[in-house]
């Protein structure tokens, strides 16, 4: 499912922000009907200590690449601040044919560390998306809804201009790897705001 990398920098302490996860209806549009979906999402403001020393290590996990909404006007941004929005706006762009409902079928290699996100192809001869962690805005997880146990996991950055977001779209094979790579991403910001408090 995932795997640990040699770690690159060694450092003190790390911090360990929460994985809020919450279960509501989130309306998918398709007919009035409804499905009952857990949102997992970053709190990157808890301050609760752990042992860990994962934010010094490149954690890598297998997922599939669904697709990506890119150049979105940052007042559009700005709407999709709830988990909900998010989802919502997710499923009409699969409805209205922007984005797939199923991933390509070739697995990626999907590296989290305290420098950011990395998508690169199994063989990781080149990177396919590299997210810097300073221009990541927001990243959840949710049930895909197709009924099949796979998790979405949405991703979403913006440009250093903070002008236009993009939304990242990957499929993992359950929610167990999904919350694993909310958690690790999220112990990587605790990892790099401590030590700027530092």
């Amino acid at each position: 499912m995932f795997r640990k990398s040699k770690k690159r920098h060694s450092s003190s302490s790390s911090q360990s922000s929460e994985v809020s996860t919450k279960s509501k209806s989130v309306d998918s549009s398709l007919g009035g009907l409804s499905r009952s979906s857990t949102v997992a999402s970053l709190d990157t403001d808890s301050t609760k200590s752990s042992g860990n020393s994962t934010s010094d290590a490149c954690v890598e996990f297998r997922v599939k690449y669904v697709g990506a909404i890119e150049k979105l006007h940052f007042e559009m941004c700005r709407t999709l601040q709830e988990p909900l929005d998010l989802v919502n706006y997710i499923d009409v762009a699969q409805q209205d044919g922007k984005l797939p409902f199923v991933p390509i079928e070739e697995e990626m290699i999907l590296a989290v560390s305290k420098y950011g996100v990395k998508v690169a192809t199994v063989d990781q001869c080149g990177a396919l998306h590299r997210h810097p962690l300073y221009l990541i805005v927001h990243m959840l997880c949710y049930d895909d809804g197709l009924g099949a146990g796979k998790n979405i996991l949405a991703l979403k950055t913006t440009d250093s201009n903070q002008e236009e977001c993009n939304i990242w779209v990957y499929q993992c094979n359950g929610s167990e790897q999904a919350h694993a790579i909310c958690k690790v991403l999220s112990t990587a910001f605790d990892s790099v705001l401590t030590s700027v408090k530092s």
